[in-house]
């Protein structure tokens, strides 16, 4: 028990230090988890031809992940970001649309569409976080100096 609250105080206390960027890429790990998991527990029902065992927990992964996407979604800029925000948003759309769909017709392809063409995006986003916010940090570290 002890174990599960420490495990759950060290995942809150990194969310909460986190930076924007961090989390955003925690975001993207988080929603690519979510569609591996369906994809491996569609690709085992469909081997075993037990439909029913999994539908559940196939729809809770790929639910999760639409509720991470529509988070990032609502989290665009569109002020500053342009139109990269306005592109973000069409594809955030579609992965969702697409999500559902899958969904319903528990198609496996479909998610693992979503599932490679987000991590890509992932892929791009984590070299940005890396490259942007080693800069950030020296600008607003302490001057230990005096």
């Amino acid at each position: 028990m002890a174990y599960k609250n420490a495990s759950s105080t060290y995942k809150e206390t990194k969310i909460k230090t986190a930076s924007q960027g961090q989390l955003l890429i925690m975001l993207y790990d988080e929603a690519i988890r979510q569609l591996t998991l369906a994809i491996e527990m569609l690709e085992l029902k469909n081997a075993n031809n037990k439909i029913h065992d999994k539908i559940e927990k196939i729809n809770k992964a790929i639910m999760k992940a639409e509720e991470i996407i529509t988070e990032l979604m609502v989290s665009l800029d569109f002020d500053q970001g342009g139109d990269i925000a306005k592109n973000l948003f069409a594809l955030y759309s579609w992965f969702n649309k697409e999500l559902l769909e899958a969904s319903i017709s528990q198609n496996v392809d479909r998610i693992k569409t979503v599932r490679d063409m987000f991590s890509e995006l992932h892929d791009s986003w984590k070299k940005i976080v890396h490259t942007v916010e080693p800069e950030n940090r020296e600008a607003v570290g302490l001057n230990i100096a005096g």
